[in-house]
């Protein structure tokens, strides 16, 4: 499709620096088309305040706001969580967020009968990518544009020079424009003094840390937490009962006032550069805590092993944006096997950002005191453990035989 035959634009719209100014430069550059705005609701708060006005006077014709709490958290969060997927020691806060987002895109612009799809996403970042892939998954036929693949802006003090231009309304100064990405989840901080891997994050900074505090500034004091699990998915706090988007925002209350969750990480990105970024993610680092500290008393050795090999693979999938595949599918299917009997209670001490053990209960726990106990016991005859490791070690003796004979014959 050739420029002039887009007519109606769906943008990707959170209000931010870089969809504010695509608004006016998708009009200017696609011969005056209507730009409408969505805007995905995945927790970021207070960032939505305004958001219909600002996008109607920067020339959009209307503003979507929808809300994916609840889709995020059930049908991205949990299944992300439940396979113990980490990219990197990073928690996916943002690359698990795209996919809910972009979909809702596609959504909408096939029922507005939109030309194209665009979005804000760097040609450095991994975003593009998750947003791109999804789409194509969901609209396989749309076109996409990406202001950033296709402008002359180079910096994001040229875009605040074109902002301010087109007398579009800005939230940042040129000082205070880390790039940011938050939802319910977490917290990311890029840029600025943090491009040099040199400099010491400014935790204690006021205004740097949003979701949290600071080890140092943490109480003095722990504080315990309970967690209840029903097949590996949370359904209890503290004794009380809760969706599992309740749990999340109660734990990151928990979790920012005692410091958890600060992640400081030069990640390996999709597009081949390393980038560097602080995290904030307080609640989804005790519910990952929680919940792999539960599997070690339920799962069994050659699950939990290959579980774990499996994990690596599932992260790699959700940062690359590959959440809409058949792999990713059948991992899911693998791990909602696995949490058959991932169900019971734990408890976790917090404490100036660490999180210690405190306790672990399930009806189907593997671990018996009875067969561990270094007292006596009447079920484990340790006779037992000497024909075991003559029949383990059989290989062994035989290669050691065979290459003392060898060493004879050559002699």
């Amino acid at each position: 499709m050739e420029k002039k035959e887009i007519k109606k634009v769906v943008l990707a719209y959170s209000g931010g620096l870089d969809t504010s100014i695509i608004i006016p430069w998708l009009k200017e550059n696609y011969n005056g088309c209507e730009v409408i705005a969505v805007s995905g609701n995945v927790g970021q708060g207070d960032e939505l305040e305004g958001l219909e006005e600002k996008a109607l006077k920067t020339g959009a014709s209307k503003l979507y706001i929808c809300d994916l709490t609840d889709e995020f958290v059930d049908d991205f969060i949990i299944p992300t969580m439940k396979a113990g997927a980490v990219y990197e020691d990073y928690l996916l806060g943002t690359s698990f967020a795209r996919p809910v987002i972009a979909k809702k895109l596609a959504e909408i612009a096939l029922a507005e009968g939109a030309d194209a799809i665009a979005h804000g996403c760097t040609g450095k970042g991994n975003d593009q990518v998750r947003f791109e892939l999804t789409i194509k998954h969901f609209a396989p036929d749309m076109k996409i544009i990406a202001p950033w693949r296709e402008w002359s802006i180079r910096s994001r003090d040229e875009e605040i020079d074109y902002a301010e231009a087109h007398n579009v309304p800005l939230r940042i100064t040129r000082e205070t424009n880390y790039s940011k990405d938050k939802n319910l989840w977490h917290l990311s901080h890029e840029g600025l003094d943090l491009e040099d891997a040199g400099n010491e994050p400014q935790y204690e900074k006021p205004g740097f840390l949003e979701m949290g505090v600071s080890p140092a500034a943490a109480p003095d004091e722990p504080e315990y937490v309970e967690l209840e699990f029903e097949k590996g998915i949370p359904v209890s706090l503290n004794g009380t009962r809760m969706t599992p988007k309740e749990i999340i925002l109660k734990l990151n209350e928990a979790g920012g006032r005692n410091g958890i969750g600060l992640l400081d990480i030069i990640e390996n990105r999709l597009v081949g550069m390393k980038c560097r970024g602080v995290y904030e993610t307080p609640g989804g680092e005790i519910l990952y805590f929680a919940h792999k500290y539960l599997e070690t008393l339920t799962l069994d050795k050659m699950t939990a092993h290959e579980k774990q090999r499996l994990s690596i693979t599932f992260a790699e999938l959700v940062y690359n944006g590959q959440w809409y595949t058949p792999l990713r599918e059948a991992l899911s299917a693998f791990v909602d096997s696995t949490q058959r009997n991932v169900t019971g209670k734990v408890r976790l001490k917090l404490y100036k950002g660490n999180i210690v053990k405190a306790g672990v209960w399930s009806d189907y726990a593997l671990y018996s005191e009875e067969l561990a106990t270094f007292g006596k016991d009447e079920v484990y005859n340790q006779a037992d453990a000497a024909g075991f490791i003559n029949l383990y070690g059989l290989p062994i003796k035989v290669a050691a035989q065979v290459d003392a004979a060898l060493a004879e014959k050559n002699k």
